[in-house]
């Protein structure tokens, strides 16, 4: 028979062909899939740092050992301070370079050569204010020998781990920039990178600057009167400040915590720029605040976003309240949640602590900044919450194409060229324009150069504005715009052994005013209020002030001896989150009249006072058990009022009705809470949604455990 020669039809062919090409297909996927993971696996890990072994770095003096528990916290024993600081710019890098190399961009207004051109703006304006030209000039004027030597020490450290690691083998992130900026390769690090980010750390914690812009923003639609009702006083009856007596010695000049305040006229300054006439002052610059208060909202917060979360808790307690018999201090800077963490956790320590290797600590420092911020030593523990001063005034300056007008004559202003480079573009230039009292930041926003309808009124019969022209603009004057040796002072809290050494630290700590909160291993608890704050000549910070009238400029600084500060206050504790520090009518400077309103201070204050009543004492526990609470004081303060309302709806009566037992905690699965929550969110809105500027529309928040965020101060 003979053999069987029909071949496949067609149609076979093609099915086989579809099938073989189906498989093709998916043996692609699959394998792409498959390297895909392997390509994002291996990026991953080729950043991870290594934490085991050892390792040679250049510039040790002799071994350093680096200890890491299970939470991967480094702990750096080195026999030199430069050895220690080396290493601990060489572990950094390795757990946060990606951070560090943001953060130094950020500050030197150089974020467009890493992001492109959607940072040019951003860039323009850190580079108008000179972060990083500040920087320079403190390490290259003001800081000591030794914290030149130590910040050295620790660029050489960074610099010796990117020396062996690029690309992806640095940091994740870096494969992933590369995308958009292929070929970036970072530079090496600098002291002045490490002393910038203190400009930064300033600027997110710089105080009312926002408030002064918003009550000139309020001032187009709302009287003064109203103004001063949405920001009133600190209400000091109900909400202690953190220093309850002492007095200023006004020959002197010394504050004395355990001197009888005589009275005073509550605060050194005017009456501000406004006063009675603060619509004059809102219609003459309602574009060009409102333009730059979207500029200051568009600068990123390194700290977390400026007003939303940012808040911080201090005190310490004298041993004879506690179970140990010796003080606890607790500190929980609670800064708005990042990841990474703005904070970074180690410890510093020199294997034979001595004059000459004096450093013994542990705490919490920032990525790219050596020592310790907020820690202890073997001696003393510190901790730190934001002071809020009044460190900072806008300006209004008369200017032409020449100059400005200063107390009657035309001065030219000093300028610079700064040229912004663009990943993926050109480079743009711009020129910075400088007063006498400061860089003009309106020229960042093209919208700045509209002018408003009428010019400032100031509040006496001498306070004449000149014609407004081509218009006003507005420089800003700020205390961390000054070169300062803030950095000193961390070394020397690091090595402080007693209250005296601390405060001889706290003189140093210029920028940003911080209360600092101290206690020892003597028993001794304390507080001293620091930092660079001015005293005005004419005028007090509430509003924009005349750049063209010398009788506005800062006439100096209080001085260190003056501010508030006291030593184991008779009370037994010492509370510290963002309050009054002082009651103003027994103190003659003007530290703020921006404070926050103390419902977090208070509820501290309260806790702490029922825990020692009749005896009792408070453990470590207990200070936990203080930290994480979530009490609302404005819902005590609301609730029995919300309670009365005569609600005919059923459905909302039922709401109404978890209030009635409602202990005031915020728990996250607590109805109460989050209906009272919508409810005081709605009835701000309710109340004065439509009454304020669009850029002053309040979100409202019921959380006792920060400042509330509204734009406007609503007293809780």
């Amino acid at each position: 028979m003979p053999a069987n020669t029909t071949g496949s039809s067609p149609k076979k062919k093609k099915s086989r062909r579809l099938r073989l090409i189906v498989i093709a297909v998916v043996l692609l996927l699959v394998g792409g899939v498959g390297y895909g993971a392997y390509w994002s696996i291996s990026t991953v890990r080729a950043s991870f740092p290594e934490t085991t072994g050892s390792l040679q770095l250049k510039g040790l003096s002799g071994p350093v050992q680096v200890k890491r528990d299970g939470y991967g916290i480094p702990q750096i024993y080195a026999g030199t301070p430069e050895d220690l600081f080396r290493a601990q710019g060489f572990v950094q890098a390795q757990d946060r370079f990606w951070e560090m190399d943001v953060r130094r961009h950020m500050t030197a207004g150089r974020l467009s050569e890493m992001f492109g051109s959607g940072q040019v703006e951003t860039d323009a304006f850190l580079r108008t204010m000179g972060w990083h030209r500040v920087a320079k000039q403190e390490y290259d004027t003001k800081v000591s020998a030794s914290t030149k030597k130590y910040l050295r020490a620790y660029s050489d450290g960074v610099n010796a781990y990117l020396k062996d690691h690029q690309g992806d083998a640095l940091s994740v992130e870096y494969a992933a920039l590369d995308f958009k900026n292929d070929g970036y390769k970072p530079e090496k690090w600098t002291p002045v990178d490490s002393l910038a980010w203190l400009k930064a750390m300033a600027w997110d914690l710089r105080g009312n600057m926002q408030d002064e812009v918003d009550r000139a923003l309020a001032s187009n639609r709302l009287s003064a009167k109203q103004i001063d009702e949405l920001y009133p006083s600190y209400p000091y009856s109900r909400n202690k400040p953190i220093v309850q007596g002492g007095a200023l010695n006004e020959v002197t000049d010394e504050f004395d915590p355990k001197s009888t305040p005589a009275g005073s006229t509550g605060g050194t300054g005017g009456t501000g720029t406004v006063g009675g006439g603060a619509t004059g002052v809102a219609q003459g610059l309602q574009t060009q605040l409102s333009s730059l208060s979207k500029t200051l909202d568009d600068v990123p917060a390194l700290l977390g976003p400026n007003g939303t979360g940012i808040g911080s808790n201090s005190w310490v307690v004298s041993g004879k309240y506690t179970t140990t018999g010796k003080p606890l201090l607790a500190n929980d800077p609670h800064l708005a949640p990042q990841l990474p963490s703005v904070w970074y956790q180690m410890g510093l320590h020199c294997k034979q602590v001595s004059s000459a290797c004096p450093y013994d600590t542990a705490g919490f420092t920032f990525a790219g900044l050596p020592g310790v911020v907020i820690g202890h030593n073997q001696d003393i523990s510190w901790g730190m919450t934001n002071l809020g001063a009044d460190v900072s005034d806008l300006y209004l300056e008369k200017v032409t194409s020449d100059g400005y007008l200063y107390d009657g004559k035309q001065v030219p202003f000093t300028t610079r060229e700064e040229t912004i480079k663009v990943a993926g573009g050109a480079s743009r230039k711009i020129t910075v324009r400088t007063t006498n009292n400061g860089p003009i930041v309106s020229d960042r926003d093209d919208e700045l150069t509209d002018v408003g309808k009428s010019a400032p009124v100031g509040t006496g019969a001498d306070d004449v504005a000149p014609d407004r022209g081509d218009g006003y603009a507005v420089a800003l004057k700020w205390t961390a715009l000054t070169p300062s040796n803030t950095m000193d002072s961390v070394f020397k809290l690091n090595t402080a052994k007693n209250f005296s050494d601390f405060r001889k630290a706290a003189r140093d700590f210029a920028v940003p005013s911080q209360n600092l909160i101290y206690a020892d291993t003597k028993g001794n608890i304390g507080y001293q209020a620091p930092g660079q704050i001015p005293v005005r000549s004419k005028g007090d910070g509430r509003y924009p002030a005349p750049g063209w009238d010398s009788r506005y400029k800062w006439s100096k600084y209080i001085p260190q001896s003056a501010l508030p500060w006291e030593l184991n206050p008779d009370r037994g504790y010492i509370v510290t989150a963002n309050q009054a520090v002082i009651d103003k009518k027994n103190y003659p400077y003007l530290l703020t009249d921006d404070w926050g309103y103390g419902a977090r201070s208070q509820r501290i204050t309260d806790l702490i006072e029922s825990k020692v009543k009749d005896g009792g004492k408070i453990s470590t526990d207990d200070m936990q058990s203080l930290q994480m609470d979530n009490s609302s004081e404005i819902a005590k303060l609301l609730t029995p009022y919300l309670l009365k309302v005569d609600v005919k709806d059923d459905y909302v009566r039922q709401a109404q009705k978890l209030l009635e037992s409602w202990d005031y905690t915020q728990d996250s699965d607590s109805a109460a809470a989050a209906y009272f929550n919508a409810v005081w969110r709605n009835t701000l809105k309710l109340a004065f949604g439509d009454k304020l500027p669009k850029e002053l529309r309040v979100k409202g928040s019921a959380c006792g455990c920060a400042r509330p965020t509204t734009r406007a101060r609503w007293r809780t």
